[in-house]
């Protein structure tokens, strides 16, 4: 079975234009008015700002030629973190089973609740209306019967809205809808579907699985085929572990040299954030992924797996160099304007063998002696000399996949 009940008690609650929304939370006079989060590159934007075709990861130059009265304004990563924490206190305390997605989305199954809570699509009102009132933000709210319709109903209802997809009535709101709205449909696939006269939903359910898989692959083609039938099996989970912690850093098109030296210490201080929180987690991690984009926002991905799996800033520093090295003849070729660093493959501390030799020890020491230093009096009493006197750029962290 891959929809075990007959009722929509999935809710996918996605707060709206994030960033932004804080931004003009925390300062009324930018309410109503179009807001940019970033200058080099857009990070976020306030609907009024999308109303005009600013969209995020545009360059900022770009972003303020599309809408010139833009206030621009540069990200505010405690305020954002604290907002997400207070949300996700409203999710927990309106359901036992809360999956987060990221730090503005997640998953809420209320299933069974309908005796003490109501409704689901009334649960879903009154998050609405906790999350407007206690935390002063704007929230979107899915539901469907399964993850992938409530997270496309929630999609279609922004900003500040809820819709409930009724069963009944899923496949005639899903196959109108544009090929874009399948999960996994990016740019390369929605051009090959496009070439073959495949623009909806619809269109796609209605091609065979194998026609799909010729062109798409086994995998892209067999994931696309059962979610355009409306096939999703996967139930709200609790307490999965993050499988992989990452960050990036915009580093614009102009402005800012990319000579080695520059871009490796773009690398040191992602390292230092990154490991920072993997030590914190009780993680190690086996495999560093190093991604850049280009000045022509084309985009590459070069990974590299070690031998042993480790939480040692100095070992992962390494592996990330390594993968720089090799990609710098392409950046000299087409320039660079974003640096992101994630580690994957990542395994519990204590379900490692960690066969460390006596330097490895004192440097893993050295490390987290230093994350108690920073935790207690703050991230910038200790920084690498590297890093003294250097504008740290736009640095954010990406989203622990779930």
């Amino acid at each position: 079975m891959f929809v075990s009940t007959d009722e929509a008690n999935i809710l996918h609650a996605d707060l709206d234009s994030f960033f932004a929304s804080v931004e003009q939370r925390d300062d009324p006079r930018l309410l109503g008015r179009p807001v940019i989060v970033g200058a080099g590159v857009v990070l976020a934007a306030s609907y009024e700002a999308k109303a005009f075709g600013v969209k995020t990861a545009m360059p900022g130059g770009r972003a303020r030629e599309l809408c010139p009265h833009a206030v621009v304004v540069p990200p505010r990563f405690e305020a954002y973190s604290a907002a997400s924490k207070a949300v996700f206190a409203v999710f927990e305390d309106t359901a036992p089973v809360v999956e987060g997605l990221s730090i503005d989305e997640a998953f809420i199954d209320v299933r069974g609740m309908r005796r003490i809570a109501g409704a689901p699509v009334e649960i879903a009102a009154r998050l609405r209306a906790r999350v407007a009132s206690e935390v002063g933000l704007p929230i979107t709210v899915g539901v469907a019967r399964t993850k992938f319709l409530a997270k496309v109903a929630s999609g279609v209802a922004k900003p500040d809205g809820l819709l409930l997809v009724e069963p009944a009535r899923e496949l005639e709101f899903l196959h109108p809808l544009p090929v874009e709205k399948l999960w996994g449909v990016g740019v390369k696939t929605a051009d090959k579907l496009h070439a073959r006269g495949i623009t909806t939903v619809g269109e796609v359910a209605a091609v065979s699985e194998l026609a799909l898989v010729g062109m798409l692959g086994r995998a892209s083609g067999r994931h696309l085929h059962a979610l355009a039938n409306n096939r999703d099996p996967r139930r709200v989970e609790v307490g999965r572990r993050r499988r992989s912690i990452g960050g990036q850093r915009a580093i614009g098109r102009r402005g800012q040299p990319k000579a080695p030296e520059f871009l490796d210490e773009v690398l040191v201080g992602l390292i230092d954030r990154i490991t920072r929180r993997l030590r914190a987690a009780r993680r190690v991690a086996r495999t560093v992924i190093l991604r850049l984009r280009f000045d022509d926002f084309s985009r590459v991905t070069r990974s590299l797996t070690i031998a042993q799996a480790s939480a040692e800033s100095r070992v992962l520093l390494g592996a990330a160099r390594e993968l720089l090295e090799s990609a710098l003849p392409t950046i000299r070729a087409r320039g660079c304007t974003l640096v992101g660093l994630s580690l994957t493959n990542l395994e519990d501390v204590d379900a490692v063998q960690l066969a460390f030799e006596v330097d490895k020890v004192r440097t893993l020491a050295l490390d987290s002696a230093v994350d108690e230093v920073r935790e207690k009096f703050g991230s910038s009493v200790l920084t690498r000399g590297v890093l003294l006197g250097r504008d740290s750029g736009i640095e954010m962290p990406l989203l622990d996949n779930d």
